[in-house]
């Protein structure tokens, strides 16, 4: 739901429907889903080397990412990144409504659907997606960073962007404006106004830092507090916290830990012990039995089987009679499920 401010009179107000498009079909799929992008995260940050020993990406099997992934403290966050990513891409509403809010409301941009553009310039230099990026930009496509200025044309600046973030002489030469957008994990905005905005994507929210540049973050919600999308001036940033119970966190550390637990039997069924939730042993089998496959095609296997969005957005514009004497209303969200019709029983 977009809200806005309502003095008296008749305004109107945008009511976004959530319409269950499906029936659930449980946890496996949900986990399904988020397994193919961290598998996606351990294939693109193997070294190097290793996959031109195996023939490049497209040869590597499970079982030998398995035996070769880059175990480093900073694993789960990589995941959680392309995990995010993926979830923008395919319009997970969990995530969706969060990002249209920030987007909409703190950045100014709205109009059309919104994208993601995975930057990846990996942490440890060991993939780069840079040409992706800029495939998918435009001449006219515009950086909105929350300072002042004249906005900056994003694709004249990627491989500029590339270089600050691997060589720190080059840093200097960015522009003050953008001096630290070098950090951007992705770039997230709408393609129809060709608007975008710099992303950070921190699974630890006590990492997350101010850069020049940077406009939107995206971490974990912290549990027990309020998951509100929130503006830290301090930081010039736009928090889009992400929920746990039910919700998107909570289907990530289950299929993380079911990932984990597969790669250490390698790619063999974990003891139940392991993993002694049905829904994991049954996600971990579909894993095991695909053990001699390329990671690539294992992905696309698991494509079908996954169910990982259910509702659609329905935009309805209603007019509401706000009169009332003297007094001044402010509308900020209205939150309306929209269930599909339940088939009587036999």
């Amino acid at each position: 739901m977009r809200g806005s401010s309502f003095k008296q009179g008749i305004k109107s107000l945008e009511i976004r429907k959530e319409i269950q498009q499906n029936a659930v079909a449980g946890e496996v799929p949900a986990i399904i889903a988020v397994v193919r992008p961290i598998l996606a995260a351990l294939l693109y940050s193997l070294k190097s080397e290793v996959v031109a020993d195996y023939g490049g990406h497209q040869k590597v099997l499970l079982r030998q990412l398995a035996r070769n992934r880059a175990e480093h403290d900073g694993e789960s966050g990589v995941c959680f990144e392309y995990a995010v990513h993926d979830a923008i891409v395919h319009g997970d509403p969990l995530v969706m409504d969060r990002i249209d809010t920030a987007l909409q409301r703190h950045c100014k941009i709205s109009g059309g659907s919104v994208n993601s553009l995975l930057f990846g310039v990996e942490k440890t230099g060991k993939i780069n997606l840079i040409e992706s990026v800029r495939d998918n930009l435009t001449e006219d496509s515009t950086l909105l960073s929350g300072s002042r200025g004249r906005p900056i044309k994003l694709k004249n600046r990627v491989d500029q962007l590339a270089a600050a973030f691997r060589k720190t002489s080059e840093r200097n030469k960015l522009p003050y404006s953008i001096s630290g957008l070098w950090k951007a994990d992705l770039f997230v905005g709408r393609p129809e106004p060709d608007q975008w905005v710099g992303t950070s994507v921190k699974i630890n929210q006590r990492h997350l830092e101010a850069a020049r540049g940077l406009r939107l973050a995206i971490v974990p919600a912290d549990q027990g507090k309020s998951d509100l999308v929130r503006l830290e001036e301090s930081k010039n940033l736009v928090v889009v916290p992400v929920p746990y119970d039910g919700a998107f966190m909570e289907v990530f550390w289950c299929a993380w830990e079911t990932v984990l637990q597969v790669m250490a039997s390698d790619c063999k069924l974990p003891k139940e012990a392991a993993l002694p939730r049905p829904p994991q042993r049954e996600v971990a089998r579909l894993l095991a039995d695909r053990r001699d496959f390329p990671v690539l095609d294992v992905m696309e296997a698991l494509d079908p089987l996954s169910q990982p969005y259910l509702l659609q957005t329905r935009p309805e514009q209603l007019e509401l009679d706000l009169f009332r004497p003297g007094v001044d209303t402010e509308v900020h969200s209205l939150v309306s499920p929209f269930a599909k019709a339940i088939e009587p029983q036999g």
